[in-house]
Order: C-alpha cells, then structure tokens, then sequence
C-alpha cells in the first residue's frame, strides 16, 4: 500500500476522530449528570489527542489533515441518547481501525492504531457502564 492509501486511510480516521471531539465536546456541555459530564468532557480530550496522533502520521506521509466532516447530529438532549450516539460512535471507530489494521503494511501506523483502539474500547467500556447505571 502506498503513502497515498494510506494518507486517505488516515484522514477518515481524523475526520472520525474530529467529530467525536465535537460531538463529546458539545454534549459534555448540556448534559446536567456531573459525573457524565466530566467523563465526557476527557473523552472529548482523548479524541483530540487522537487526532494529534493520525496527523502526524498523515503530514509524515507528505498528506495534510482533512478538516471536511459530515453533518453532525446534536439533536440528543436526554442522557440516554447522548450516551447511545457516544458508544456508536467509539464502535465504528473501532470497526474502521480494525479493517484498516488488516491492510496497512506500515508498522507504525498499525502500532498508532491498535493503540486508538484500546483507548476507544475503553470509552466505549466506560459510555456503557454509565448507560447501565440509568436504565
């Protein structure tokens, strides 16, 4: 796989990672449950750090970070849905890392992402916990 796949590999992930942040962000702001609130709110963090990570690899590769995303979906005020929309969100960032995981043949970018991944089960881990403890 050249530098070029793996540059438009990466900036999915960044775009991905990007909108979590935002999305994480915004919720950590209007959810009224303190504790989600601030879990949120360094989950947000982690995604950011996230990002650092995928464009650095990607401006390594001679690529440079794509800031276009999709429209994003702040229509959730109940904790609930936040909560749910939070655990989709770290499950298809799982689900891309792992596919992309089986074709990259770089070491380092594969190494960047299993890490991504265990952080993001981890939130996902922790998003659900907290989806347990209201329902």
């Amino acid at each position: 796989m050249d530098n070029e796949e793996i540059i438009k590999l990466l900036n999915i992930d960044f775009v991905h990672e990007l909108e979590a942040t935002m999305v994480y962000a915004y919720n950590s702001f209007i959810i009224k449950d303190c504790e989600v609130s601030r879990l949120t709110e360094a989950i947000s963090v982690d995604e950011m750090r996230h990002m650092w990570w995928l464009a650095d690899l990607i401006v390594k590769r001679g690529g440079k970070p794509t800031m276009e995303h999709r429209e994003l979906d702040f229509s959730s005020d109940d904790l609930i849905g936040q909560l749910k929309l939070q655990i989709e969100k770290e499950t298809e960032g799982i689900n891309e890392y792992q596919r992309q995981i089986e074709i990259i043949d770089d070491e380092e970018v594969v190494g960047v992402l299993k890490h991504i991944i265990d952080e993001e089960k981890r939130h996902r881990k922790e998003f659900n916990e907290h989806l347990k403890n209201i329902g």
